[in-house]
């Protein structure tokens, strides 16, 4: 098991055992998948044979490389002794999980529920402006409480009147 360890914690034998999932590659397909020399990929090559997560037939003029999973059961199996802990974080991280997800729903309808009651204000207070208004002119906006024409007219009128009496 320690020499299967070994192997696999270099991260190229990795790759090169991800690449033989597929099938069986000859060692020149497996080189060029690296930025490493074809020596340095043969000598990766050569640990995961000896360990046996590799097995190579000569075919022709290249040697075929093919995965050999049954090494990799004895560390599967001890690791699985750990899997008890895993599944107690993994109860921990689902529960805060659906936390979040509730926590970000009640945000969402406070909210919601905030902007309909501001909505809901804004028109009381509309229909409140409404109803204290003078005469039927047309309402101007201003600092929330609406100016009739009317009024509006009235103040220009008083003004004139002032400058008028002024001059005299």
């Amino acid at each position: 098991m320690d020499e299967v360890a070994a192997a696999i914690a270099d991260p190229v034998r990795r790759e090169i055992l991800e690449a033989l999932r597929e099938g069986a590659l000859p060692a020149r397909r497996i080189a060029e998948r690296f930025p490493i020399s074809r020596p340095a990929v043969s000598r990766h090559l050569r640990v995961l044979r000896e360990c046996g997560l590799v097995h190579d037939t000569l075919v022709g003029r290249e040697r075929m490389y093919r995965l050999d999973t049954a090494p990799l059961t004895e560390v599967g199996d001890w690791i699985a002794r750990f899997a008890p802990a895993a599944g107690f974080w993994n109860q921990r991280l689902d529960a805060l999980e659906t936390e979040v997800h509730r926590t970000r729903r009640d945000r969402r309808a406070r909210r919601a529920e905030q902007l309909d009651a501001r909505r809901a204000e804004q028109v009381d207070a509309r229909r409140a402006d409404e109803g204290r208004g003078e005469g039927d002119g047309v309402r101007r906006a201003g600092r929330g409480r609406g100016v009739e024409e009317a009024d509006v007219r009235r103040g220009r009128d008083d003004l004139q009147d002032t400058r008028l009496e002024d001059t005299a």
